[in-house]
Formats: structure tokens, sequence, C-alpha cells
């Protein structure tokens, strides 16, 4: 009798200790419902509910059955440990009917949930401080508030996509000596960021980091694409606004947050010491190597940074406890986002104006081949595994290629 159980190629970053949750519409089916990735394969949850496989405490049928993650989002921790536990017995033990499984490249990924709310930080110091440097030099790198608290934006939900999607280039008004033009931006950028997915029921702040942290229900890997010019023209003195609102792509699958607790590592210390309501205790961040590649228009891709989790100054519990500080609500499907996340050395810098240090150094390419930053037809994949401790355990990828600027309106 053929084995039932789902092969896991050896090494490979989706093993039964990560199990990801994503929409997928598998070949042949009409609909989206929830996979789960094992390996190189797609386990349908709808599949194994239907076949009365998955009767799990808490955990009602019509969110086995959905489309997406949005219902699973919606309930208590304590029903996610257990569906958990009782996949992890399943795919570990006599495996699911051969109906329930399709390869990975059979399935169409879709976003995996709905975005309910959207807010970016500025987490990683090093970014911050290699801005700073770069943007006022001869003064303090980062700003008085920045060891104070996490500093963050409010994000458009509706152009957040799933990895895969194209990005066009978008439009804006360009500073010039003269007055500001208006034209596609000519500094588009990459941002490379870890995405905490929020679950629970909706309620409103103030959460402690504690209690915050037991809100996430998973991570996805970020890429806020960023016009750096429309930025730069515009941010003075409210924040970023259209130089980041046209898109932001992430990964198609949810790695849960109990999947990485093992690889969690100690965070950077912090100094001065937070004010009480946002110190935590034992704080830590998911060691995730996190490495971007660059692909011309027929070329293949060429690594241009590898960077990590772990050099986050701010926690996911820290940020959030500083989100719902003055009372303002969570909601399941809310994505925080990292902010982009560099390290110390030159090698690890998580944007083209980092790497690049805005345009006076080129990146090679190879073939004469060079980049500031991107140019229409370029493929970005960011990859992400947290392997610190065995088993590695993948994030998957976000991919987008660069479009032309988007058709003008018209008038």
């Amino acid at each position: 009798m053929a084995d039932p159980r789902v092969p896991v190629p050896q090494g490979s970053p989706f093993p039964l200790e990560n199990l990801p949750y994503g929409s997928v519409v598998p070949a042949g089916a009409g609909d989206a419902r929830i996979g789960v990735r094992l390996g190189d394969h797609v386990v349908d949850l709808r599949a194994l509910h239907d076949a009365g496989l998955l009767d799990v405490a808490g955990v009602p049928a019509e969110a086995l059955r959905h489309s997406n993650i949005d219902r699973l989002l919606a309930l208590e921790p304590p029903a996610w440990a257990a569906l958990r536990s009782r996949l992890r017995e399943l795919l570990g033990g006599a495996g699911p009917p051969a109906g329930a499984v399709q390869p990975l490249d059979a399935v169409t990924m879709r976003m995996p949930f709905t975005v309910a709310d959207y807010v970016d930080f500025y987490a990683s110091e090093h970014h911050a401080a290699n801005l700073g440097r770069m943007l006022r030099p001869g003064e303090d790198p980062l700003t008085p508030n920045w060891r104070h608290l996490p500093i963050g934006y409010h994000g458009r939900r509706s152009t957040i996509r799933v990895s895969g999607a194209p990005v066009a280039r978008p439009a804006g008004q360009l500073p010039r000596p003269g007055g500001p033009v208006f034209g596609p931006t000519e500094r588009l950028d990459i941002e490379v960021e870890l995405g905490a997915v929020i679950g629970g029921p909706a309620g409103s702040g103030p959460l402690g980091a504690q209690e915050a942290r037991a809100r996430v229900f998973g991570y996805v890997i970020v890429n806020d694409w960023s016009a750096r010019d429309i930025q730069a023209w515009e941010y003075r003195p409210l924040g970023p606004f259209l130089g980041k609102s046209f898109a932001t792509s992430i990964s198609p699958w949810v790695v849960t947050a109990a999947a990485l607790a093992p690889q969690e590592v100690p965070a950077p210390p912090q100094h001065p010491e937070p004010l009480p309501h946002l110190r935590e205790r034992d704080r830590r961040v998911p060691d995730i190597a996190l490495e971007v590649a660059i692909a011309p228009a027929g070329r293949g891709p060429v690594v241009v940074a590898r960077t990590s989790a772990r050099h986050l100054y701010w926690t996911v519990g820290q940020q959030i406890a500083h989100l719902t500080s003055n009372g303002c609500s969570v909601s399941p499907g809310d994505l925080y986002a990292s902010g982009t996340i560099s390290g110390p050395g030159d090698g690890e810098r998580g944007s083209l104006i980092e790497l690049t240090w805005n345009g006076a150094h080129p990146i090679d390419l190879g073939g004469g081949v060079t980049r500031t930053f991107l140019e229409d037809g370029d493929t970005v994949t960011i990859r992400g595994v947290a392997g610190g401790s065995a088993p590695a355990i993948g994030l998957g990828e976000v991919v987008g290629t660069i479009a032309p600027q988007a058709p003008a309106a018209p008038a």
C-alpha cells in the first residue's frame, strides 16, 4: 500500500514543524480555500473537514471551509493551537486522503487574509541611523524620540497585494530646483520588512507588550515599495504619503507565531530603558534570515543584500503596545509591518537607498549592468528562512516585477 503521508524533501524549510496557512485555488477548482503547505505540497483544509478529519474544539466548520484565514484569525489563540496540534497529528501520522493534497506548482495563490488595517513601523536602529547619516549629515542620526517609542505611520490596506502581482511605477510630484514637476518616480526602491498578522477578537487598547504578543497569529514577508523622490518632497512635516501608498507586497504563506517561537532570540538591548508601558519581559525577536535578489529583464537574479530580523530594536509586542497606548483598537486581519530591516554591515541593508548610499554607489549586477534604483522590468525577490535552530522554518518569498507607469487618468 502506498504511504499516504505527504513527502517532505530532506532539509525542506516547510517541515511538519512549520505548516503555514495560505489561500489557494487548486487545479480544476473554481474557488479558493485554505491550504497548509508541507514540503512541496499543499493540503486542502476544506477537503480535510469534509472527510471528517478536522473536528477541532473551538474551530467552527465555516472557518475551515472559508476561502482564506479571515475566520481563523477571528478565533481565540487556544483554537489556533488546537487546530495546529490536530494538523500535526494528522499529517505526521496516518496522513490525509489523496484528494486533499496538491503539488505546490498546481495551485494558484491568493491573498491569505483580508487586510483590516495596515501600520508600517520604523523598528530597525541600523536602518534609521543609516538614513539619518545620509539625509542629516553632521547631526545625531536618530531623531530625539527614536529610542523612546516605535515610530510608525498608518498605511493603505487597499494597495496591499500578494506576491507575484506586478508593481506599476507610480507617478507624483518630483522635486526640481525651479519647483516640482509631475511624472513617474525616478527613484523606485524596496523595503525588506517582516509583517505581523493580528488575530483574536476586535477590541480597544491599551494592550501591554506581553498581552500584545499573544495577538500575533503569524508573520509574512513584506516589501513596502517606496518612491524616494516623491517621498522626499512630500514627507515634511507629516511623513510618508503617496511615496508609499501605491503598492505593498506580502508573501502568500502566513507562518504561525507558534512555528517561529523556537527560532526567537534575545532582542538588542535598549538604552535608555523605555517608559513602563513599553517594557517587556524577555524581549525576543524571530531569527529570520532575509535575502534580497534583483533580476533585470531577461537576466538571472543577483543577490544584493542579506539581513536578519534579529536586528530589530523594537519588538512586535512593543510596537502593538505603543499603537494601542492611546486607546486605538486592534482587529483580526490587521497587518503591522516592522519597517525596513537592516543590519550593521554594508551588505545587510534592506533598501536600495542604503545599499547605494542614496545613489552614490551603484550596485553591480554583472555584465556591465548596475542599479541605483529599480528600472522597469526588474524583478525583486525577498526570501526568508528562520534557521537558527533545527528544523529550519521557511516564510517563502515575496516577488514583484516593475511595470511601466500606469496610464494617466482621463482629464
